[in-house]
């Protein structure tokens, strides 16, 4: 789950990170009041997507009077932002950030992940602040400092001073980064985040040091103990075919293909994708329908992939261990008939209870055609798309 950057700061300030004073505008009634919160005397105003190079597709401004400030306020709410993260279509912005400027002396990258290669929660900076960390580990990846935190001692003084001296610190500046350093970390560790991202890290003239940005990451699989962090959740701002898909307890990320998979088991549904593009087909998504899946919610996987205007046919495959082929097959059956299919319906099954489930299919009398093996699935799915469309 993604947090906006105002968000994202509210939760690092609870923690002792500086950050600017800000206020969210939500409507267009809540300008005048937010312009006035922030009181200057530099103003940037900042669309809230989740997505980044806001600043290059025009959704970060800067200006010098509360009359500018609520002017360009109307012009970013509501607004189509493309940024090369968006993609061509664009983010509408339902949200606008303004918050005081800073008179910045130098700015830096920090941030708090897991690194997966030693297994420990590591505070990554760079002396590249404002740029994509991705461009400086691929351009300069020696100007990319790392400092792993050992899991048993936690957080240690020499941990905040060893990247503060990296990133040339030194004085004031070094004590306020190691105290956000801290606050950073303790964050991460309280909202079961998987990455906290502060880009840019800004020293001022002042020496004071302070997050001009923040992007956080939940880790979905923490939320059912983070009630305060799922309020914050903005729903226009996530595919709402996947919303969909959570609620009903099925893993499903939409794709660009026209041939819906409805799948049991993570590692299966990656292997029908492979052998779709290997027969010459393009998935129109993954999906999960999970172990023990009752009729019920295989109708509604149903739903979701012929939601999708994209989808010409649908390939079902299901290895039975937990989940049961009469059951699927019911759900199939039922799914068929509620949504009055029209697209082709490729179906594998295979393990428990198969003859049952095949036979429940074949009694139906629908318009399915069995496959026998997941290779002679895919190859007929594909076929039957083409002749379909």
């Amino acid at each position: 789950m993604n947090l906006h950057e105002y968000q994202s700061k509210a939760l690092l300030a609870r923690y002792g990170v500086p950050v600017p004073k800000g206020s969210v505008i939500l409507s267009a009634a809540d300008i005048d009041r937010a312009v006035k919160e922030v009181a200057g005397p530099v103003w940037v105003v900042k669309a809230q997507i989740h997505a980044g190079g806001r600043g290059k597709g025009g959704g970060v401004k800067v200006v010098k009077s509360a009359d500018d400030a609520a002017k360009t306020a109307k012009q970013i709410l509501g607004m189509n932002l493309v940024t090369h993260q968006t993609g061509p279509a664009g983010k509408e912005v339902h949200r606008v950030y303004v918050e005081q400027g800073a008179d910045i002396a130098k700015e830096l990258y920090f941030g708090v992940l897991l690194d997966r290669s030693t297994s420990r929660v590591t505070l990554m900076g760079s002396t590249e602040g404002g740029m994509d960390i991705e461009e400086v580990a691929a351009k300069t990846p020696e100007k990319i400092v790392r400092v792993g935190i050992d899991p048993v001692a936690g957080f240690q003084p020499f941990h905040a001073r060893k990247l503060g001296f990296a990133l040339g610190l030194s004085g004031d500046a070094l004590k306020g980064a190691a105290k956000l350093f801290k606050g950073a970390y303790d964050a991460y560790m309280a909202s079961d985040a998987s990455l906290i991202e502060i880009n840019p890290l800004a020293v001022t003239k002042q020496g004071q040091v302070i997050a001009l940005d923040a992007k956080i990451v939940i880790d979905d699989n923490g939320l059912f103990r983070q009630p305060e962090i799922v309020a914050m959740r903005d729903e226009t701002e996530e595919n709402q075919a996947e919303l969909r898909a959570q609620r009903a307890s099925i893993n499903y990320v939409k794709l660009d293909g026209n041939i819906g998979c409805l799948v049991n088991g993570a590692g299966l549904a990656m292997a029908t994708m492979d052998l779709i593009k290997h027969s010459g087909g393009e998935p129109a998504n993954f999906l999960d329908v999970g172990g023990g899946a009752p009729k019920e919610r295989v109708v509604e996987a149903f739903n979701i992939i012929l939601d999708d205007p994209n989808v010409k046919g649908i390939l079902v495959n299901i290895f039975a261990g937990i989940n049961r082929c009469d059951i699927i097959a019911e759900g199939v059956v039922a799914a068929t008939q509620e949504v009055n299919m029209k697209v082709p319906l490729v179906v594998r099954l295979e393990g428990t209870n198969v003859e049952k489930g095949r036979q429940i299919l074949k009694d139906s009398k629908l318009s399915i055609i069995a496959a026998d093996g997941l290779a002679d699935a895919a190859e007929k799915i594909v076929a039957a798309t083409r002749e379909h469309v």
